[in-house]
């Protein structure tokens, strides 16, 4: 029983060693899946995020791709828009070149039949004198002749031949002085058609004058108001007294006026109240220091305006009073057009104009350019700006033609010298260019249309281009509709009816494109 007992105990413990070590295995086992399952889960978490990451780089690099793409469209735009911006302001400055060159071209065929009539005259001169020389040379041998014979005719006979010759002389004296009171005639004919000229040139001036007396200043915020005008006003006070300037400030975001007639002193202002601004120290004895630092600035900005006009137009000799005005007329408008460069171009037109008339073409520029320097203190003083710039003139010593041009370039008095009505005419011509002043804008825009709606109301026309500011029109024409022999005929047809309709100064051209170019001139 013992044996037995012993059997079945070994038994039991290997048994139990058995059952014991699959347990372990069965539970390593687990263990190891265990493992196995949180690694895979590991792995795809990982792979998850890993994903994630990667579309969320894509994402980033396709929004910075898509930035860089914004920013390099918007400089290739910016890029563009400079190129055409050129593009345009080449093609003004051709247009102008052009212009120039058609003048230049027309002056020098004027010149050039001038010059073939005075050949043509002179050989005609030359002509006649070597006929004369042949005949006086006949003469004489003529009378040598005679005088040989009349050694052996009578008293009578001799007489009746003396008074013959002298009668014949007579007769070339008479043709001699009828020549020479012709060529007077010419010559006082040339002078009066010189006045004539001028009269024309004259009968194109007219006037306008017209002053800007507010200046706007940007303040960065209705806070700044309250420290402009100051504890109870003393600022603003303050800052009137010394400009002699009147401050508007009212409910208008972001700005505050200034009005004066004087356009140095709201100038002065205007600086003034933008330093103070910037500064941000705004009290009375901090006005009067930045009032009296901007005058002086000023005073000496006035000479080198005055100066780079004066050498801009040529002028030497100038009074230092009159470069001083010259500057003040940098800062007056007329129209929104700046008086000084108004003046600076009149003395170049005036040039032009004095010598094609064989006129002095520097007194012609001294007289432009002067012309308005009554309106640089026509609020200071009473009266119109022509009678105030002639008296101002007069003062400083300037020659007789520029006390006319500067008095009578309104017809406020009569042309003295040829010089006023020179003034006269390109005062209006300076005025009247398209885009020069602010109310011919607007007329000049219209103008361009209605010259092209005429030149598009004719049949077989597709389209046509005001170019060269309305003195030239392109037509361009159906060439299926259109042939040549009816191409002259329309460009006359439009010329015609550009004629009848539209009022434009000088001459329009009319340039119609097919296979060939036909021109007509609506005068």
């Amino acid at each position: 029983m013992a044996e037995v007992s012993t059997g079945w105990a070994f038994v039991w413990v290997i048994g139990s060693l058995l059952g014991g070590g699959g347990m372990t295995f069965l539970l390593l086992m687990l263990r190891d899946r265990a493992r196995r399952t949180t690694a895979q889960a590991e792995t795809d978490r990982l792979i998850q995020s890993a994903q994630s990451r990667a579309q969320e780089i894509v994402r980033a690099a396709e929004v910075e791709t898509k930035a860089t793409f914004l920013a390099r469209q918007e400089e290739f735009e910016k890029q563009a828009s400079a190129t055409r911006n050129e593009i345009r302001e080449a093609e003004k400055r051709i247009d102008k070149r052009e212009d120039i060159l058609e003048r230049k071209l027309e002056t020098l065929a004027i010149k050039e039949r001038n010059l073939e009539k005075s050949e043509a005259a002179n050989k005609e001169r030359q002509a006649e004198i070597d006929r004369k020389a042949q005949e006086i040379e006949e003469l004489v041998a003529k009378r040598r002749t005679e005088l040989l014979r009349a050694a052996q005719l009578s008293p009578d006979e001799a007489k009746k031949q003396l008074f013959t010759q002298l009668e014949r002389d007579l007769e070339r004296d008479c043709a001699e002085l009828i020549e020479k009171k012709i060529t007077t005639a010419q010559e006082e004919a040339e002078a009066k058609s010189r006045d004539i000229v001028i009269t024309a040139i004259q009968r194109y001036a007219a006037g306008h004058t017209s002053a800007s007396t507010v200046s706007t200043v940007d303040i960065p915020s209705d806070e700044m108001k309250g420290r402009v005008i100051g504890r109870e006003g003393r600022n603003i006070r303050a800052f009137e007294k010394v400009t002699g300037v009147d401050i508007i400030v009212d409910d208008t975001p972001g700005v505050i006026e200034i009005t004066c007639f004087d356009p140095v002193k709201r100038e002065v202002a205007k600086q003034a109240m933008n330093r103070l601004i910037h500064d941000g120290r705004i009290h009375p004895t901090r006005i009067e220091e930045v009032v009296a630092e901007i005058q002086a600035s000023m005073e000496k900005e006035l000479q080198e305006i005055g100066k780079k006009a004066a050498l801009e137009a040529n002028i030497q000799g100038l009074h230092k009073k009159l470069i001083d005005l010259l500057g003040r007329l940098h800062f007056r408008t007329s129209y929104g057009q700046n008086v000084l460069r108004h003046s600076i171009e009149v003395a170049y037109l005036c040039q032009v104009m004095a010598d094609e008339l064989k006129l002095d073409g520097a007194l012609a520029r001294r007289c432009g350019l002067l012309h308005d320097i009554g309106k640089a203190v026509d609020h200071e003083v009473e009266g119109g700006h022509p009678a105030i710039g002639e008296e101002i003139c007069r003062k400083l010593n300037e020659p007789e033609e520029v006390l006319n041009a500067v008095a009578g370039h309104h017809g406020d008095v009569p042309a003295k010298t040829p010089y006023t009505p020179l003034v006269a005419a390109a005062d209006a011509m300076s005025a009247a260019r398209p885009g020069s002043r602010r109310e011919s804008l607007e007329r000049y825009i219209k103008r361009l249309e209605q010259l092209e709606g005429i030149a598009t109301s004719f049949a077989g026309v597709k389209q046509a281009y005001a170019i060269q500011a309305g003195r030239e029109v392109r037509v361009i024409v159906d060439p299926e509709n259109i042939d040549d022999a009816n191409a002259h005929r329309i460009a006359r047809e439009i010329a015609n009816k550009v004629e009848e309709e539209m009022t434009y100064p000088g001459e329009v051209k009319v340039t119609l494109l097919r296979e060939v170019r036909a021109i007509e001139y609506a005068r």
